[in-house]
């Protein structure tokens, strides 16, 4: 079942520079335990999860700032065309994020992913077309069990 907004993405062209914006306007991540840095060769990104609250099924929500490291991935690409801002958003699960993704994809939306991928901080991930879903890229994330 899917139980929380897991994270949104923002796209970003200078991932310091926005964490840094983040932290001093909102708060978000000022407490070192609450950000969490890394990089993503496979998807290409470097970025920054920045905590804002514990949700009740052991997860908790995010907001993922995204900065590409090459200039042929995904958020290069969403950068180039559209600019910097609101990349995607994603859901939680408590169960199997194949299982989730199996159960929509029942439902007419295309699953981009025929098996789930490696995402933040050891989650995994699948991603919905966004045409299937009202023009929003959407993410689906079993958090790994650490986290």
């Amino acid at each position: 079942m899917l139980t929380r907004i897991d994270h949104i993405g923002i796209a970003c062209h200078d991932l310091d520079a926005t964490v840094e914006f983040y932290r001093r306007t909102y708060g978000f991540g000022r407490d070192d335990s609450d950000i969490h840095f890394e990089v993503n060769e496979e998807q290409g990104v470097r970025e920054a999860m920045l905590k804002i609250n514990e949700a009740g099924d052991g997860g908790a929500t995010y907001l993922q700032l995204i900065e590409p490291i090459r200039d042929d991935s995904p958020i290069a690409k969403f950068l180039a065309k559209n600019g910097e801002g609101v990349h995607h958003i994603a859901f939680g699960t408590d169960g199997d994020v194949q299982e989730e993704a199996d159960g929509i994809g029942e439902h007419g939306v295309r699953v981009l992913y025929d098996t789930p991928r490696r995402g933040s901080m050891g989650s995994r991930i699948t991603f919905l077309h966004p045409k299937d879903c009202g023009g929003v890229l959407t993410e689906l994330v079993q958090a790994a069990a650490k986290h």
